[in-house]
């Protein structure tokens, strides 16, 4: 009886020990269930904020493309603004879930919000790469057809649709001339004035069209800056804003999979219990 007594106050004690140890790991992972329920709620309300600047980054891009279609004349060229706004829907029900999940952690709902962040990531990575690349090619392209362009500009009465372009591009960033307003100085006599005329600039450039005659000697009555650098600094602005976008994009995707992934390791398959032995018995 004796020998028994001891062993039972053995295990008693070796128990209260095992229960006082585990004690500091429960609290660690009630602690983490926690946080990860806080940063996906957090972060759902993030991701629609996030898509409504998206979608905004790529209805810019797209605007910028279709009002001067002229000068980016590749069909292509607005495929960084789509896929921005297609991400930016993607979106949508990923602060849904996000929400969803931190509320009551539903296996499937887990399971959706997982495969929608790798798509997600997959549209910003694609975006990323298309930012970099079109913003180098639409730039040179840009130079080349704007350069075409000014170059066969043939006076502000012109019915040719290059030079009404020429115009309304002038009037509406308000610049002067490919780089700047002394290259009306370079163009030819045939080009767009009479040889008999002194050089000016054209109407389009006037700061006030009514008061401007287009002089050169008249500096201070029309724009000076060159259209070209207006327009590149757009086009840079527009994809430079979606590559900073799919960056921050990225790393809160990461963080909204951490605490997914947290919440998946630390809950049972509730859903999958038919498949326990005592339902079959």
């Amino acid at each position: 009886m004796v020998l028994v007594r001891d062993r039972l106050l053995g295990l008693s004690k070796m128990w209260r020990v095992r229960s006082a140890c585990m004690s500091p790991w429960v609290c660690k992972d009630s602690w983490l269930r926690n946080f990860a329920r806080s940063l996906l709620m957090f972060l759902g309300v993030i991701f629609w904020g996030s898509a409504a600047v998206l979608t905004f980054g790529g209805c810019f891009v797209i605007l910028l493309c279709k009002n001067y279609s002229y000068f980016f004349q590749e069909s292509f060229f607005p495929l960084p603004g789509w896929l921005a706004v297609v991400a930016a829907l993607v979106l949508l029900p990923i602060g849904i879930l996000s929400i969803s999940v931190s509320a009551r952690s539903s296996r499937y709902h887990q399971g959706t919000l997982m495969h929608l962040l790798l798509v997600l990531f997959c549209l910003q990575a694609s975006l990323a790469v298309l930012t970099r690349f079109y913003s180098v090619w639409m730039a040179a392209e840009l130079k080349s057809t704007m350069g075409q362009a000014f170059s066969q500009y043939n006076s502000t009465h012109s019915l040719a649709y290059g030079s009404r372009t020429v115009d309304a591009l002038q009037e509406k960033l308000q610049c002067c001339g490919l780089q700047n307003y002394t290259d009306w100085l370079k163009a030819s006599a045939s080009s767009w004035y009479f040889p008999s005329e002194e050089p000016h600039v054209p109407k389009s450039c006037c700061k006030k069209y009514a008061e401007c005659g287009g002089d050169l000697n008249q500096v201070d009555q029309f724009f000076q800056e060159g259209c070209l650098r207006k327009l590149q600094n757009q086009l840079h602005y527009g994809m430079n804003f979606l590559f900073s976008c799919c960056v921050v994009l990225s790393v809160l995707e990461l963080l909204a999979g951490a605490g997914n992934v947290i919440l998946m390791s630390r809950q049972p398959f509730y859903e999958l219990r038919f498949l326990e032995s005592s339902v079959f018995s």
